[in-house]
């Protein structure tokens, strides 16, 4: 077992990453002076991940069984895991994304008990013909539930305008047609592939003490030969699909994303993302003249955001809201995009949002789910949370503009929901 120290003193924080003998990768971010704990464990294995190639040669798998699996977890012989987790008064959840799966928990009582809990949870598969026949009712409800809401059906229109063959494009708990193809077999497929323990990560932050943390994962994990497991993505062309698509729902006002697709064949670096969102809070925050434009037009209200949307063969800058008029929007936001990529960013605007984005990512420092789940995530997409903050401190105006001009903005889609 391996165990290292990374300290900012720019940041005044420290966190320890532990390669467990078992095969985990586990990350320990003491708080001094707080009362509660976060913890969080996770597999790159979501809803993107239904073809992968193993030793014994390639896999495909149905659409959804990420988000499947994730449910027949929190089965065991013995019970319901959140039965338990009412014992130990901690709040537990889970979630499928389109490249993670993660189980979780906050408390501020009973962090052993609950750290059992969880770790017992993901190493213990339970898995019958009839449990997941069971299953694929509940689920096929939640899929009729994600088809009626417009802000779900707004942002996967707009991925299939955007993807021609990526899997981002498909709904994250599948089709009712595809979870009905979910087997014990391929549940035991999967699960051994990716929830392997060499594969997966936990982060814990908050009122934790390193040593605890490690008491209970050397009770609960074996060591594990390591399952080698490589994600398969269909060839994907920077070109969008269509540039617009519209879905007639039950809607007062218009709902809108739009997006531009960006070249997908690797994640940004910790310096290429906190320039971008320095460049992003600059050209599209509440404080930019492209927003007090849109706002004084009276085109956005105050749903509009934005956000860097990226993961494996993926990446694209999405926005998203209400609008009575959610072409012209996207019409504002090209021009100002183009604006700024033909004349440059101005040197005193560039400064202004560095310091506020440095700030909110330091206000951010205070949550501990919210540093938790950044240790996780930037695990997953092979970055250092410390390195992130630090490239935020030091962006640079002339790496942005370079950035900016990779970006496309006749390569977009925009995507409406809107009534009668």
């Amino acid at each position: 077992m391996q165990i290292k120290e990374f300290k900012s003193e720019r940041l005044r924080e420290k966190y320890y990453e532990i390669e467990h003998s078992s095969g985990l990768r586990i990350f320990v971010l003491p708080k001094e002076g707080y009362r509660s704990t976060y913890a969080i464990i996770g597999t790159p294995f979501g809803s993107i991940n239904t073809q992968f190639e193993l030793k014994e040669g390639k896999v495909t798998v149905p659409d959804g069984i990420a988000h499947y699996l994730e449910h027949k977890l929190f089965e065991s012989e013995d019970g319901d895991a959140f039965s338990k987790y009412a014992e130990t008064g901690a709040n537990a959840n889970a979630y499928t994304s389109f490249d993670k799966t993660c189980y979780l928990f906050n408390c501020t009582e009973q962090f052993s008990k609950s750290l059992s809990i969880l770790l017992e949870l993901v190493t213990s598969p339970y898995f019958t013909k009839e449990t997941v026949a069971k299953e694929q009712g509940i689920i096929g409800q939640e899929i009729k539930m994600y088809e009626d809401s417009p802000e779900w059906r707004v942002l996967f229109n707009l991925l299939g305008a955007m993807y021609h063959n990526h899997p981002v494009r498909v709904d994250i708990a599948g089709s009712i047609e595809s979870i009905a193809e979910i087997t014990p077999e391929s549940l035991y497929t999967c699960y051994n592939s990716y929830y392997n323990l060499h594969n997966m990560a936990l982060s814990v932050v908050g009122n934790v003490d390193i040593d605890e943390v490690l008491e209970i994962c050397d009770k609960y994990l074996k060591e594990q030969e390591n399952a080698e497991v490589i994600s398969l993505f269909p060839d994907e062309p920077y070109e969008i699909k269509e540039s617009y698509v519209e879905q007639i729902f039950p809607v007062a006002v218009p709902i809108f994303n739009f997006g531009f697709k960006l070249k997908g064949d690797r994640l940004h670096t910790e310096e290429e993302l906190a320039n971008l969102d320095v460049l992003l809070f600059m050209l599209a925050s509440s404080t930019s003249p492209m927003y007090r434009e849109l706002m004084d037009k009276e085109l956005i209200n105050s749903t509009f955001s934005y956000e860097m949307f990226e993961g494996g063969g993926y990446s694209a800058i999405l926005f998203s809201g209400e609008s009575r008029d959610p072409q012209k929007v996207s019409e504002i936001i090209k021009a100002y995009f183009d604006k700024a990529k033909a004349e440059g960013l101005l040197e005193t605007d560039f400064i202004d949002a560095k310091k506020a984005t440095y700030g909110d990512a330091l206000s951010s420092l205070n949550s501990v789910d919210t540093v938790a789940n950044m240790l996780e995530d930037f695990y997953f997409s092979k970055r250092k949370i410390f390195d992130y903050y630090d490239a935020i401190g030091n962006a640079d105006i002339s790496k942005a503009q370079t950035l900016l001009a990779e970006i496309d903005t006749e390569n977009s889609a925009l995507s409406v929901v809107k009534g009668e």
